[in-house]
């Protein structure tokens, strides 16, 4: 790595389509995966590792097409240190213009303990593996799974054997988000100094955010000598999450002046897709997210907003345009027409066809005869918001709910039903729960409530309630979102979402394997 363009430049690996989907209840539909990946592509990502064909037809069907369908990205796929999951990624990803295979084994003495190898079998099944992912694709990537908690020596031991036998980048990845900055620069420094050949290859750096430090790890790998990324979108993934990809973006171009690096993403679009992947995932952005969140152009302070005036540069160290926030003077409400529904969607990221842009206008129309004004991200709740399809086996018909502080709180409802209309009437501890036990009592299930959140979109006591609810069944864990301005429309609207999914779950048959199984893999 003598060349001076390899030296600045750092590659960015977006893992968002299979780490970030690894997270509980943010499975992503197929045609979601294709729309991220596309996304992701046009934003100018290096690498995108698309999923875990091995995992299910289903991560290997979308794998496949992402592979088909990119024009710019490298497309990886995942496998474990099996010459199975291997040929089965190496199916899936080589009809992309650039494939890579990325395989991995975990290296620390609790990870070598769960299959019972010694030091020397592990090394071996490296060697063996690598060697036969290189065999049949000339861009592979290796990684020692909790690299951060295995011996350095060992850890000096097995890279050098993934070199030697043909891996073209190394990633040593913070599988549990223990480590701290310094340690993880010390680390890559060390691994540059006392490997053969590490100066041939990239070194990536994939750090987890248990304690906070993910992105701070990451960018002190790169100042040791790391030329590569791995990160998702929002910073979604397992348990806390990931390195976020907006923050390590944002960082180097804003502190180019410390990290003189460079990377290819076109910032502008970052806004786009991280409102896409919240839609889609079901994850909401925290308000106070780096970059992303709601408040991070916001000011409330009287102070801050005396500054801002005078100089946006006293309170702002980026523009929001930097990020693909634009500033627009159109107001939605009742009077406004399709055209400016359509451009003020196309601002917020959502490309729509003409008739999805008529059934999202009535139900604008609908939501706007409630509201004085409808802000941006009423709209975003109103496109994540699922409605009623004519594949749906559950839908809302009607509901009528009476509650207060005296006597029980009732609940009638009427469902259809696969076409046929059902009604019953129930009590229960509140008018949310009267309303589900009357879903519970039309559509028996066993599901298990795990999640449910209600959050108010805009100010004002006309806000929508935005509510999200996740439900597990035998190892299968759906989503339902809904938002309403009456918190217990949106709450029956999500119930009867997610139970819709669980009941497209059940007739597929089984339990997801890469949920279940694999989500423990980073």
């Amino acid at each position: 790595m003598t060349d001076t363009s390899k030296q600045d430049r750092v590659l960015i690996f977006d893992t968002t389509l299979r780490d970030g989907e690894q997270s509980p209840g943010a499975t992503m539909t197929h045609a979601e995966k294709l729309e991220i990946a596309g996304l992701l592509d046009e934003m100018g990502v290096d690498i995108i590792e698309a999923g875990f064909p091995i995992a299910s037809d289903g991560d290997f069907n979308a794998v496949s097409e992402i592979a088909r369908l990119s024009k710019n990205s490298v497309i990886c796929g995942l496998a474990r240190a099996q010459f199975g999951d291997i040929d089965r990624c190496w199916e899936a990803v080589k009809h992309a213009p650039q494939p890579r295979i990325h395989t991995f084994i975990g290296t620390s003495p609790l990870h070598r303990a769960i299959p019972n190898l010694t030091m020397d079998e592990m090394a071996d099944r490296i060697h063996e593996t690598v060697t036969h992912a290189r065999n049949l694709c000339d861009n592979v990537q290796w990684s020692p799974m909790d690299a951060t908690r295995t011996e350095l020596d060992y850890l000096y031991r097995v890279v050098e054997i993934a070199i030697k036998a043909g891996a073209t980048t190394i990633n040593i990845p913070d599988t549990v988000g223990y480590t701290a900055p310094r340690e993880s620069a010390d680390l890559i420094a060390k691994l540059l100094e006392n490997v053969p050949g590490a100066d041939e290859i990239i070194f990536a750096t994939h750090c987890h955010n248990d304690l906070g430090m993910a992105t701070a790890n990451s960018l002190a790998a790169v100042e040791a000598g790391a030329r590569q990324i791995e990160c998702t979108i929002n910073g979604l993934g397992e348990r806390a999450g990931n390195t976020a990809l907006e923050e390590v973006v944002m960082a180097l171009k804003v502190r180019n002046d410390i990290m003189p690096f460079q990377t290819g993403i076109d910032s502008t679009k970052i806004m786009n897709i991280s409102r896409r992947v919240a839609t889609v995932s079901g994850f909401a952005v925290q308000f106070n997210k780096a970059i992303v969140g709601k408040n991070a152009f916001a000011h409330e302070s009287g102070i801050h907003q005396d500054g801002m005036l005078k100089n946006a540069e006293t309170f702002e160290i980026m523009r929001p345009e930097d990020v693909g926030l634009t500033e627009t003077n159109i107001v939605m409400g009742k009077h406004s027409g399709r055209a400016a529904l359509r451009s003020k969607l196309e601002n917020l990221g959502f490309e729509l066809g003409d008739n999805q842009l008529k059934d999202v206008f009535v139900r604008f129309k609908e939501l706007a005869d409630r509201k004085k004004e409808v802000y941006d991200d009423d709209l975003i709740a109103l496109m994540r918001t699922t409605t009623d399809s004519e594949a749906d086996q559950i839908k809302l018909k009607s509901m009528h709910v009476i509650c207060g502080t005296e006597g029980p709180n009732q609940a009638r409802m009427v469902l259809d039903v696969n076409g046929e209309d059902h009604s019953t009437e129930q009590t229960g501890d509140g008018p949310v729960d009267a309303a589900f036990n009357c879903v519970k009592a039309l559509v028996p299930h066993d599901a298990r409530l795990q999640l449910y959140q209600v959050h108010a979109v805009t100010e004002g006591t006309d806000a929508q309630a935005t509510v999200s609810v996740r439900m597990e069944e035998d190892g299968r864990i759906v989503t339902g979102q809904s938002a309403d301005t009456d918190t217990v429309v949106a709450s029956v609207r999500a119930y009867i979402h997610a139970l819709n999914r669980l009941l497209v779950r059940r007739e597929k048959g089984g339990t997801d394997k890469r949920e279940v199984s694999y989500k423990d893999v980073s």
